[in-house]
């Protein structure tokens, strides 16, 4: 098995990325890098702004960076999150996004589906605008060429979906 294999979890706010990043990262005993906005923004004792992107891209670029060369790594978010996120609230992206978006190096995209219930939670912003932004990922990871697989419908077929796929990878 490769063991320095990298996977990314993307997709809309509530569309399942959280779930299917944990159940990889257990079932593969990987590495989990778990959403950096979500510590950043709980920390927050303001609104937070375009400039705050920045903060966040970079810690969470850094904690890629900072994995264990010999475990399997589940990033549950990656940059085109932040880049989507930048330009869907503030119709701007700053450089250094689109700089640590062009150097993060993943070996896969799960490209969520917000096919499921939108589930409140404070930092939660779009419950309207999820299949907009599902066209946006989608647009984003055709545009760059990379390699990816939408995971739509129940959690059970997502996993299946998910097991799938990484067995050809390995």
């Amino acid at each position: 098995m490769k063991t320095n294999l990298k996977i990314a979890i993307t997709g809309p706010e509530s569309s399942g990325k959280s779930t299917i990043a944990e159940f990889l990262a257990k079932e593969l005993d990987g590495f989990l890098v778990k959403e950096y906005a979500v510590e950043f923004l709980e920390n927050l004792k303001r609104k937070y702004t375009q400039e705050d992107l920045d903060i966040v891209a970079n810690e969470q670029f850094q904690r890629w960076e900072n994995t264990p060369n010999n475990k399997i790594l589940i990033a549950d978010t990656e940059l085109i999150v932040i880049k989507i996120w930048s330009e869907y609230k503030y119709s701007k992206v700053s450089s250094n996004i689109i700089e640590k978006l062009n150097n993060q190096l993943f070996d896969h995209y799960y490209l969520c589906k917000p096919d499921i219930p939108w589930e409140w939670h404070e930092q939660r912003e779009n419950p309207n605008d999820r299949n907009e932004l599902f066209e946006m990922y989608l647009k984003e990871l055709k545009d760059r060429k990379l390699p990816f697989t939408i995971l739509s419908g129940t959690p059970e077929n997502r996993i299946q979906v998910a097991k799938k796929i990484l067995s050809e990878l390995f």
